[in-house]
């Protein structure tokens, strides 16, 4: 039950990311250039997404357990290191020259766009390079 729920719930947000016009990196470009051709319609996606998301999180936040799971996996770190903001900046930097982040970039291979492709394999190479520098430290 909990792959199904898993792969259900990746769907519908594949869908909706495809939907929305968030596999589109031309789109993503231009939502996040405010000072050329700004396009503020996927802040209206964002903003309706946290309307959908936020009932729900208030429900759950005073639950011992989740539905499918035998415990929440909240976060342990609560500090900013010198890790967290060096991933801020590569990955703002890559989704802003590039338009995509890794939710729309695996969503967008159903539509066959070959930058999707080139920035999940890039992706993948950098995973690769953070695992062999935390097995090396």
């Amino acid at each position: 039950m909990n792959r199904f729920c898993s792969l259900f719930s990746g769907l519908i947000f594949g869908l909706g990311l495809t939907i929305s016009g968030m596999t589109n990196p031309e789109k993503v470009i231009n939502f996040l250039n405010v000072a050329r051709s700004w396009d503020p319609s996927l802040a209206f996606v964002m903003i309706g997404a946290i309307l959908v998301s936020a009932p729900f999180f208030y429900l759950v936040k005073n639950k011992n357990k989740p539905l499918f799971a035998e415990s929440f996996s909240w976060p342990t770190l609560k500090e900013i290191d010198s890790k967290l903001i060096i991933g801020s900046l590569l990955f703002g930097i890559g989704w802003g020259l590039i338009g995509l982040c890794p939710g729309p970039a695996i969503a967008s291979i159903s539509l066959i766009h070959h930058s999707s492709f080139t920035f999940i394999l890039a992706m993948l190479a950098g995973f690769s390079l953070v695992r062999a520098y935390n097995l090396i430290n």
